[in-house]
Formats: C-alpha cells, sequence, structure tokens
C-alpha cells in the first residue's frame, strides 16, 4: 500500500475526525467531501466496467439461478447523508439464512462474540459453496455497478455500513463516524485494500473517516489501482 495512505500514529487517526461542521453539512445533505468530477468519473468508469464484465455477471447469474435461489440480494444500507439504499449483491447465503445463523451462534459462544464484534463470521454456515468462491474474489459485489450509475455510491469511498450498525452506536467513535454521511459509500475503500476482512472493526471505521478526510482523484487512482490485486488474489476475505 502507498505509505501515502497508511496509518502511521495515533495522531494520524486523531486527526481524522471530521470536522466539528460535518453536521451541518449532512443535514443539507451536501457532498461536503467529494472533489469536483468524481460523479463524472464514476459514471464513465462504472459503465465502461459493466459492460465488460457483462459475460461475467451473466455466468453468476445462471450460476445461481441453477440452484433455484433468488439471483439477487438487496442490503439495505445508510448512504450519503443519511439515506437509505438498497445496495445489490450476487446471493451468496442459503435461503434459511438467518435460521442457520442462529443455530449456529447459540452452539459456538465464541463465534457469536466474534460476529458481534466485527459482523463477519469465518466459515460463515450461511454461505454456499458458489457463495464462497463469489465472496473469496469480490464477484458477488458486481450488481454494485448499478448503484454506482443510480447515484447512491461510488466506485471508491467508505463502507456503506449497514443499519443494525448504525443502532449500534456504542461501537463507533462518534467524530469518525461523520465520515458515512459526507459522502457517497464505495464498492471499495482503503481499508478494503488494508487487509479486508483480516483488519478489526475500529481499524475500518478509522480507515474510512481518514480516506474521506483527504479524499482526491489521486487517492481514488491508487485505491482503485491496489484493489486488483487485492481482488484477483482473493486476499482477506470471507
Amino acid at each position: 500500500m502507498d505509505p501515502k495512505f497508511e496509518i502511521a500514529s495515533a495522531r494520524s487517526l486523531e486527526n481524522a475526525a471530521i470536522p466539528a461542521s460535518a453536521p451541518e453539512r449532512r443535514r443539507r445533505g451536501v457532498d461536503a467531501r467529494e472533489y469536483p468530477f468524481k460523479r463524472g468519473f464514476d459514471i464513465v468508469l462504472a459503465a465502461a466496467m459493466l459492460l465488460l464484465l457483462l459475460p461475467v455477471a451473466i455466468l453468476i447469474a445462471g450460476l445461481i439461478g441453477l440452484g433455484g435461489q433468488p439471483i439477487f440480494f438487496r442490503s439495505h444500507r445508510i448512504g450519503r447523508g443519511g439515506r437509505r439504499f438498497a445496495m445489490y449483491k450476487f446471493r451468496t447465503m442459503e435461503p434459511d439464512a438467518e435460521r442457520r445463523l442462529e443455530t449456529y451462534l447459540a452452539n459456538n459462544p465464541q463465534a457469536r462474540i466474534d460476529y458481534e464484534s466485527r459482523y463477519k463470521l469465518k466459515g460463515d454456515p450461511r454461505v454456499t459453496l458458489l457463495g464462497r468462491f463469489l465472496r473469496q474474489f469480490s464477484l458477488d459485489e458486481l450488481p454494485q455497478l448499478i448503484n454506482v450509475l443510480k447515484g447512491e455510491m461510488s466506485l471508491v469511498g467508505p463502507r456503506p455500513r449497514l443499519l443494525r450498525e448504525i443502532a449500534d452506536a456504542e461501537r463507533y467513535n462518534t467524530r469518525h463516524f461523520e465520515a458515512y454521511y459526507l459522502c457517497r459509500p464505495g464498492m471499495t475503500g482503503l481499508w478494503q485494500v488494508s487487509g479486508r476482512s483480516d483488519t478489526d472493526y475500529h481499524t475500518r471505521i478509522r480507515l474510512d473517516a481518514i480516506y474521506v478526510r483527504q479524499m482526491s482523484l489521486l487517492q481514488d487512482l491508487a485505491i482503485l489501482a491496489q484493489t486488483i490485486p487485492v481482488v484477483l488474489l482473493g486476499r482477506g476475505e470471507y
């Protein structure tokens, strides 16, 4: 990773806090942290990627459909200005995913602790065999290109957070969490190229805040370039 975008010290984390005027920007729904032409950059590149990857997306949709499951999954997230939107993904879980999760967590106390602190599970019992492959190489996230074209997401930005994560406010340093309201969430971002799911939960939030604080076209290009080997090698995802 380019040292320019690394967390160098506790001071750099503290400096990543969003300015006090953030709530006012959030209420107005202003893209306070988006550089000029970021939206145009997203549209052009997302449209090109969608056309290029369309055969892959059709193949994935066909394989999921063979299993008799709905092809797409809509995950409700919080985006710019605190607005809710449906984030699209290829379905990677079994139809009875929630029942499987509750049963698994009830029988594995340590797994429950890990899930409640990270919102992720290694060896998640809900995920199908095909889903594991799609997740490892982030192929399940291809439909989010549609979210980008709709203006709900950006190619690069802070990760869109689940409604239940926001409800659980104790997990957040509020000053860092303001970052999630100031710009469109991204398909990839600083923490995704800094270890993905191998990073701890609070580090991900702080990395997202740092991204928003120093957002620029140069940084976006650097993150996109770093995302390619991370995805191709399937590093840090489960």
